[in-house]
């Protein structure tokens, strides 16, 4: 079994950290070398965390990216969600469907504890603690 963050959703909160530590702005080139992407994998990278209201991006040659919220008030599920879309809450770990009718799986109960359990603490998280 394999519980892991997307790469995609690494490289989203890493970029989230580096936009909301940028004074005033970082420009696209800079954050894809800052977080050691391609300029062209930042375009899948960005547009979420922009789309969700929590980044600004500006073009141009004064342009780039800041952060439009304070720093601490995003969670890590929030730009993993952002990313990812709505993360699957019924799904059976051993059915690949939800658990459904009378008879839930013999992981059912513990996967459901334990699945709430990490996605609270993920939610809990900020992104970026206040200083």
């Amino acid at each position: 079994m394999r519980l892991e963050i997307t790469r995609t959703s690494e490289l989203a909160l890493r970029a989230f950290r580096v936009i909301a530590a940028a004074n005033p702005r970082i420009t696209g080139p800079r954050l894809a070398q800052t977080i050691e992407v391609s300029t062209a994998f930042l375009s899948h990278i960005v547009p979420p965390l922009v789309r969700a209201g929590w980044v600004d991006s500006k073009p141009g040659p004064d342009g780039g990216y800041r952060l439009r919220v304070p720093a601490g008030s995003v969670s890590v599920l929030a730009v993993i969600e952002a990313v990812e879309g709505p993360l699957d809450r019924e799904r059976c770990v051993l059915r690949r469907s939800p658990c459904g009718g009378q008879t839930a799986c013999s992981l059912h109960a513990a996967w459901t504890e334990a699945r709430e359990a990490m996605l609270g603490a993920f939610d809990a998280v900020p992104v970026v603690a206040d200083a």
